[in-house]
C-alpha cells in the first residue's frame, strides 16, 4: 500500500533514494524494484532489521539486483547520519508528526538531498486526524508515547519546506478508505483489539481485501474519496539547483554576518 506517487516523485532507475522513517519497508521495496539505490532509515532497530531481511529475500528470488540494496541505517531525523547532497530522492513518510523539532528535521531533509533533487513528505491530513484526536485521546501524545504531537494543514508543511530552502510544488491526499476505519476504532477505543467490536472488525477485514487483492471497486471509491477523506496528505518539493550543504550551517553564517 503505497502513499508517495513514484511517477510525481519521478524516481529513476539508479538514483540514490533515503526512505526515511521506512516502517517496514513498503516505499523501499516499490524503489528497490524500479532498480533505485535505496537507503532505508527508521529511529526503531525492530524496523530496520526486518527491512533488511525482507530486501535479501528479495535479492534471493530475484526480484530485485544485489547491486541497488543498500544497508538499512538505524538513525534520528533531527540528526540524520549522511553526508550534505546525498540524495537524488527523499521519502518522509508519516515520521514528522512524530517530532518535537519538526523544523529541525525539515531542516535535515533539506541538508541531504541533493540540489535538484525532489523529496516526498507525507503526513497525516488535517480532516482525518483532527476527527481522531477529537474522539479519543489516547490516539495521540502524551497518552501515546512516541504518538502524533500535532496536526499539520497543507500550508504548514509548505511553509516548513520552503523555510528549509525547498520549493513546494504540487501535493494529494491518500487512502481514503482507512479515514472512516479510524474514526470508528477511535469512537470505539483505540488501544482496544480489533477483533473485540464486530463492526471495526469486519471493516479491517475489508481493508485487509483492499490491500492483498486491489479491486478495482476499491480504487475508484478511493480516486473519487482521496481528496475529501483522504488519511494521508503527499507533499513534494525540489530543491534549488543552486542550494547545497547544510541549512543550518547557512543559517549560522547569516547570523555571524548579521552580527
Amino acid at each position: 500500500m503505497l502513499t508517495v506517487d513514484y511517477d510525481r516523485l519521478d524516481l529513476s532507475a539508479g538514483e540514490r533514494l533515503l526512505d526515511l522513517g521506512c516502517g517496514f519497508g513498503r516505499h523501499s521495496y516499490e524503489a528497490l524494484k524500479r532498480g533505485a539505490e535505496v537507503v532505508a532509515c527508521d529511529l526503531a532497530r525492530p524496523e530496520v532489521e526486518q527491512v533488511r531481511d525482507l530486501a535479501r529475500l528479495l535479492v534471493a528470488e530475484g526480484e530485485v539486483d544485489e547491486s541497488v540494496m543498500a544497508a538499512p541505517v538505524q538513525g534520528d531525523a533531527v540528526g540524520l547520519p549522511f553526508d550534505d547532497d546525498s540524495f537524488d530522492r527523499v521519502i518522509a513518510s508519516e515520521v514528522l508528526e512524530h517530532i518535537g523539532d519538526d523544523e529541525s528535521a525539515f531542516a535535515e531533509l533539506a541538508r541531504v538531498l541533493r540540489p535538484g533533487g525532489r523529496l516526498a513528505v507525507t503526513i497525516p491530513a488535517w480532516l482525518s486526524e483532527t476527527v481522531c484526536w477529537k474522539l479519543s485521546s489516547d490516539y495521540h501524545a502524551p497518552a501515546v508515547p512516541g504518538g502524533h504531537v500535532r496536526i499539520y494543514r497543507l500550508r504548514d508543511v509548505r511553509r516548513k519546506l520552503a523555510s528549509a530552502g525547498l520549493q513546494p510544488g504540487r501535493s494529494h491526499r491518500a487512502h481514503a478508505l482507512h479515514t472512516p476505519y479510524w474514526w470508528l476504532r477511535c469512537a470505539v477505543g483505540p488501544n482496544r483489539e480489533v477483533s473485540e467490536n464486530r463492526l471495526v472488525g469486519a471493516y479491517h477485514r475489508v481493508l485487509e481485501w483492499d490491500i492483498t487483492k486491489q479491486p478495482l471497486v476499491t480504487a475508484a471509491a478511493e480516486r473519487l474519496l482521496n481528496p475529501l477523506l483522504g488519511k494521508s496528505l503527499v507533499v513534494y518539493a525540489d530543491k534549488p539547483l543552486h542550494a547545497s550543504g547544510s541549512a543550518r550551517a547557512r543559517q549560522s553564517e547569516d547570523m555571524a554576518h548579521a552580527a
